[in-house]
């Protein structure tokens, strides 16, 4: 199929896989990025439309939900033309721009290729004679002359100036320092500019060209809306993505304003309530139990202020609040991941527009919103991959607890505080051992009975069953059912009694309050699904050797004779500790 190329300048199609000399392909290949959508099928859609009338158009992920169109690779210098040609014809957007190959991730247009590490191909616009010189790009018409352009220039204060080297520097074109002065580096960089976006190369910038330099800078700023946005009830005005964010509700502290595109889903809350240092501390503990602040990223916490960053699989959140005269005020950004430098752009112009006005949430607002346990003001608490329970075996803190509740996580807590480090498990019996990163010191521990307990004798568990939303443990009271599992396990118990879940790894209890062993999980055999009044223990033998591997002593107990049930339940209680496993 033969190809129309609409660009005047164009004087020669070379194949997609041409040829190039060894000096070229050890260059460092560039492309020219002209689209990105946070939709594949929108990208593989557009750069369909694209190969129609352009050569070498190739898709790539930019991480995260993001996939860029993009011509190439070529050698830098025939980057630039393309780019300049293009541009000035109008095949491709006038934002397009220079992107490398690190920043690409995964291929996928054309399907099943991948050229990232083939080396650069020959630009479709080049010169079919050595002798021959290509005619300039026609140049825009200029508004102003160079002394018009000097003289408009006189009348920018020190940070329009610094805005202009900024916008120089980030278009790649400026690599020095930011101080507003235009001496030859700058005027350089003015004139590359002028050339790559078709303006006569003069070094000076005239009126609309700085408008086209800073339309360009702040193109990520246009592309969501951004404007100065004011909530009297908040008493906070500042520079917000409202092209795709917009007001929600109220829910003290927090103003919400949600995602209005399924596009782009970010989220703004503005942080308003009356406090102390007391309030602004708690609330620093309390946002770091919230979803919208993932456990990854950098914390600070002052004496009158903090912030959160969060940096999770589908999204990275930012937040800061700061105390003055009885008032906490401040704000979180939530903005997809794949998109860093717009999410960049955005939060700078937030952090410099926030501006306290008069008033403050009222703390008593939004009560007859729907409540929910798991709820912090209309926000998400983190929850645990899993929930299950685990009893202090010594003076130090050492738990032992189901091996499902420890393995593969990316951090354990123990009673929702403290972390605690896996010193070993077995897999086969269903134990794993946590020391906790600090010393603990039980209100009881473990005494394990040398002996297994008597058929059909009284036993108990002690455990989460509620997985945490009681704050304590509870007792469930059942049988001895066998001292031996369904195939003839030694060191396994089988009991009667209705467990929970959450009840796993718990400890399993006689009358006297000795361990007899620790609760499994729910065991399926052969994929039948047993009663519910049918659980499985690991015996105190069996923990007592996997400890014994591990270098922790325990205690035994002799004492077999029955305790009351108040007693057993300030036993129970001191030594059962609720073990989450976190993501």
């Amino acid at each position: 199929m033969v190809r129309t190329f609409f660009a005047s300048l164009v004087v020669a199609v070379f194949a997609l896989n041409g040829a190039v000399t060894a000096q070229q392909a050890s260059q460092e290949a560039v492309w020219v990025q002209i689209e990105a959508h946070p939709n594949l099928q929108v990208a593989r859609n557009r750069a369909q439309d694209y190969a129609a009338q352009l050569a070498d158009v190739n898709g790539f992920s930019l991480g995260g939900t993001w996939y860029g169109i993009l011509l190439g690779p070529y050698l830098r210098e025939d980057a630039q033309r393309v780019l300049q040609v293009y541009r000035a014809d109008r095949l491709i957007p006038s934002d397009s721009f220079i992107a490398y190959s690190r920043n690409l991730d995964e291929q996928f247009w054309p399907e099943g290729s991948d050229v990232l590490d083939r080396g650069v191909v020959a630009a479709p616009i080049a010169q079919t004679d050595p002798q021959t010189t290509l005619p300039e790009a026609p140049l825009a018409p200029s508004d102003e002359t160079p002394a018009e352009a000097r003289r408009s220039e006189r009348l920018l204060t020190g940070e329009e100036r610094r805005e202009l080297q900024v916008a120089l520097r980030s278009a790649g074109f400026y690599n020095s320092v930011i101080d507003g002065s235009f001496g030859r580096g700058t005027r350089q960089s003015m004139s590359d500019w002028q050339l790559n976006n078709s303006f006569e190369a003069t070094g000076i910038l005239t009126t609309a060209q700085r408008k086209v330099l800073m339309d360009q800078y702040n193109e990520p700023l246009i592309s969501v809306g951004m404007k100065r946005v004011s909530d009297p009830q908040a008493g906070i005005e500042m520079e917000m993505p409202a092209g795709v964010v917009a007001f929600d509700r109220y829910e003290p502290p927090f103003a919400h304003y949600e995602a209005t595109t399924d596009d782009l889903a970010a989220k703004v809350l503005l942080i308003s309530q009356p406090g102390t240092q007391a309030t602004l501390y708690g609330l620093y503990d309390i946002m770091q139990t919230l979803e919208i602040v993932p456990l990854d990223g950098h914390r600070e916490r002052g004496r009158i202020d903090f912030m959160l960053e969060g940096h999770g699989e589908a999204f990275t959140s930012y937040t800061e609040a700061r105390l003055e005269s009885g008032e906490i005020k401040g704000f979180t950004l939530l903005w997809p991941n794949g998109d860093e430098a717009r999410r960049q752009r955005v939060l700078e112009a937030m952090k410099a527009s926030f501006t306290r006005t008069q008033g403050v949430l009222d703390p008593a607002a939004g009560g007859d919103t729907v409540q929910n346990v798991d709820l912090v003001a209309g926000l998400e608490v983190r929850k645990p991959r899993l929930s299950r329970s685990g009893f202090y075996v010594d003076g130090k803190g050492t738990v032992v607890t189901s091996a499902d509740a420890a393995v593969g996580c990316t951090r354990i807590t123990l009673d929702d505080e403290y972390q605690a480090d896996l010193v070993t498990s077995d897999t086969d019996l269903g134990i794993a051992v946590l020391r906790p990163q600090q010393a603990l010191a039980p209100m009881s521990v473990a005494r394990f009975r040398a002996a297994k307990g008597r058929l059909q004798s009284e036993v108990a568990v002690s455990g989460f069953s509620y997985e945490g939303k009681l704050g304590a443990p509870t007792l469930t009271f059942g049988t001895l059912a066998d001292v031996k599992g369904l195939r003839g396990e030694a060191q396994m118990s089988r009991l009667a009694l209705n467990a929970l879940p959450g009840d796993a790894g718990g400890p399993v209890l006689d009358a006297g309050g000795g361990v007899l062993g620790m609760l499994l999980p729910s065991i399926s055999e052969d994929g039948k699904q047993l009663p519910a009044d049918v659980g499985f223990a690991t015996d105190a033998d069996a923990i007592r050797g996997v400890l014994e591997l591990a270098g922790v002593a325990v205690e035994d107990s002799a004492d077999v004779s029955d305790i009351p049930p108040t007693e057993m339940t300030r036993i129970a209680s001191g030594m059962t500790v609720l073990v989450n496993c976190w993501d």
